[in-house]
């Protein structure tokens, strides 16, 4: 995830949305943590409750990473019962940090679309996390302002690093943030480790901004919100929400994605059971993870989450037919190589650039 805060709902809205006519102390808690861009519609949420016989509090953790380090930090005394948001590149840290519990209900049986099967494995399962959604991590353009400027976009990533293209890009940093760490592991994945870090050393030297997530990259730095950057890490969906939130009925996006080798990276993420949580609504837990992979979750989820839907079957959303058509190909390193590498990879990565 990621990331894809298009609509803001603020966790005190959402409490309230919620509450039901029960009161509080009379309904266990279901705790869920997710990252900042978790969003689905309060009447799924309600009904959920309602069906579960629980309430539910949801607890946003930042970006991605930043939500790992907290369930990791507070593994502990957990924060809470379930975790969504654990992708592909965070689950080695997570598995490390044993602070996720396998699954073994119908959705981690059941497989997972087959546009993820080479990702999710055979039956759907991610390492003990059961797949949600899917997307795809790569570079988004302001249209308008490559129009104004009159300045050719790059065909090749390398061209980043060069003079022309001073001060254009922002990122993430993949220390915090899921999209900032699956853009590198994909840089890595394309040209090598050596090579990479290389050209990061010569972004930083052709003035590349860091951000620490999604959100402040996407609607602070970018240029489409009144930032400074043209260039954007953020996902191949983005032009597709433009469209959709857009005042103006439009027929183009605003925003166009750059399909560059060693620049997109398929990202899956999904949701689990956190070690030592609460037994008393482990039950409901598990229905959480079910209702996540239902055919109206996984419906609404691409236009509030502007991801792909993991459940085989069902259709993508108009909007995202039109305007997030998925890349033919991507770079991703094997999963195993990650786990190995992944963490001394951030490390190198924040010595080259931050340091």
């Amino acid at each position: 995830m990621q990331r894809r805060l298009f609509s803001l709902v603020m966790a005190s809205g959402l409490a309230a949305g919620l509450a039901g006519p029960v009161r509080a102390q009379q309904v266990p808690t279901l705790r869920v943590l997710t990252h900042s861009s978790f969003d689905l519609p309060a009447d799924l949420l309600t009904n959920f409750e309602r069906q579960a016989g629980v309430k539910l509090q949801v607890v946003k953790g930042g970006d991605a990473g930043e939500m790992l380090n907290r369930l990791i930090l507070t593994r502990a005394n957990p924060i809470a019962d379930v975790v969504f948001g654990i992708d592909n590149t965070l689950l080695p840290r997570a598995l490390t940090a044993q602070v996720i519990e396998p699954y073994t209900g119908p959705a981690a049986q059941r497989p997972a679309s087959a546009a993820m099967a080479e990702i999710a494995g055979p039956t759907g399962a991610l390492g003990g996390v059961v797949p949600v959604d899917h997307g795809f991590v790569t570079l988004n353009i302001d249209k308008a302002w490559f129009a104004k400027a009159g300045l050719a976009l790059p065909t090749r990533l390398e061209q980043l690093a060069e003079p022309a293209y001073a001060r254009l890009l922002v990122v993430q940093n993949p220390a915090t943030s899921s999209p900032g760490q699956a853009f590198l592991f994909a840089n890595i994945a394309a040209m090598g480790e050596e090579a990479a870090f290389a050209w990061w050393a010569k972004l930083r030297a052709n003035g590349v901004k860091v951000a620490k997530g999604w959100t402040e990259a996407y609607y602070t730095e970018f240029t489409r919100n009144g930032g400074t950057r043209p260039i954007v890490v953020s996902y191949a969906s983005s032009p597709a929400a433009e469209v959709f939130y857009s005042k103006e009925k439009l027929t183009a996006s605003p925003t166009a994605n750059l399909f560059l080798k060693g620049g997109v990276f398929r990202q899956v993420e999904g949701v689990a059971l956190v070690r030592g949580g609460n037994p008393a609504v482990r039950g409901a837990a598990g229905q959480f993870i079910e209702f996540l992979r239902s055919a109206p979750a996984q419906q609404a989820l691409q236009t509030s989450m502007w991801m792909y839907p993991a459940e085989p079957g069902v259709p993508l959303a108009e909007v995202m037919q039109q305007h997030a058509v998925a890349p033919q190909t991507y770079d991703n390193p094997p999963t195993a190589l990650m786990q190995e590498k992944g963490r001394a990879w951030v490390q190198q990565w924040t010595r080259t650039v931050l340091r």
